[in-house]
């Protein structure tokens, strides 16, 4: 008979703790941010700078991810923990900041599996190694039961002495850009949702799908949009159209994408539009998730490494009041609303 695996229920909560700890290398990985660790009622982290950039997000399961989809694919701790990271870091990339240290709140189910959460601590390592978060490690957390698994993170980072960017810096005649990708997490959400098996999906089409699970942020791409001279910068996390409209509407301009430049970014989504039936372009402005840079810099700079021009900032005018044109056109903004959608 195949052995009953070991679950949440099975051990107590030092027991789970003593699973996780060591997967997430709290005590081998500690920067010199991170002045006290797990072990006491809270960290204590160092801020050099005297400013402390922060922020939280949240995954829940049934809202945020699933862990069966319609095609078969199950999603992993791994995925989780990598996708937690991912997401949260961009935010600090986004500010042109460099994440330093992260905290980390897990709920589950009694009934969920030790190996799960053991996947799920490594998933969270493997984000910050891989992604390149070489300044950041994991100052503590909490663990607690509850009806579903949610994961909360909160990261924290430095400015190391240069000004944040925000969204509301863009100015007329600045250059619109983009660092990594739009569109192909929403792609693979797409296939995940569909009766597409995964064993009948094709290397680009599963690549496709690695993106809405395990999505890959540019995380170097924020210091140095930031040195470049960025006026203004978010991270796309509720769809290109949706963000940049946020980003258009705080700093009171519009921002006029290039055409030809929205079809190359759809170019590589055909392997998914060609097989579902569906538009390429409405992936790439409304589709969330890949948590690229929308960054705005002065036409007479250059662009940094990682950054491609998709448009430019234009000045409201008296018959033009919306933040998002194509080629001078009224764009739908679209996107992902977490309580609308």
């Amino acid at each position: 008979m195949p052995e009953t695996p070991l679950t949440a229920a099975d051990l107590s909560e030092a027991g789970l703790l003593a699973r996780i700890f060591p997967r997430l290398e709290m005590g081998e990985r500690h920067n010199a941010a991170t002045l006290l660790g797990p072990g006491d009622d809270a960290a204590v982290i160092a801020a050099p700078d005297g400013r402390t950039v922060i922020s939280i997000d949240t995954q829940v399961e049934d809202q945020d991810f699933r862990l069966h989809w319609n095609n078969g694919y199950r999603t992993t701790g791994f995925d989780v923990g990598w996708k937690s990271a991912a997401q949260n870091l961009s935010d600090i990339n986004a500010m042109g900041a460099t994440a330093t240290s992260m905290v980390v709140s897990l709920t589950i189910p009694p009934a969920t599996p030790v190996s799960w959460v053991e996947d799920f601590a490594d998933g969270l390592t493997a984000g910050i190694r891989e992604l390149g978060a070489a300044e950041c490690s994991v100052a503590g957390g909490d663990l607690g039961r509850g009806r579903e698994l949610a994961v909360t993170v909160a990261v924290l980072g430095t400015l190391n002495g240069k000004n944040a960017v925000l969204r509301s810096g863009a100015r007329p005649g600045d250059t619109v850009a983009l660092a990594g990708t739009v569109g192909r997490a929403a792609a693979g959400l797409a296939l995940l949702e569909s009766k597409r098996t995964v064993e009948s999906l094709n290397t680009e089409q599963r690549a496709l799908m690695d993106s809405q699970c395990r999505p890959v942020p540019p995380l170097a791409a924020g210091p140095l949009a930031q040195a470049a001279g960025a006026t203004a910068m978010l991270d796309i996390s509720d769809g290109l159209a949706r963000d940049g409209a946020r980003l258009a509407a705080a700093s009171n301009v519009i921002l006029n994408f290039a055409e030809e430049e929205l079809k190359l970014l759809a170019a590589p989504l055909l392997p998914a539009s060609e097989l579902l039936g569906a538009d390429p372009l409405a992936w790439v402005l409304g589709g969330g998730e890949d948590h690229g840079l929308l960054a705005t810099f002065p036409a007479a700079n250059q662009l940094p490494y990682g950054f491609t021009a998709i448009g430019s900032v234009e000045a409201l005018s008296s018959t033009v009041r919306t933040g998002i044109m194509i080629a001078g056109r009224p764009a739908n903004t679209g996107g992902w609303d977490h309580f609308a959608d």
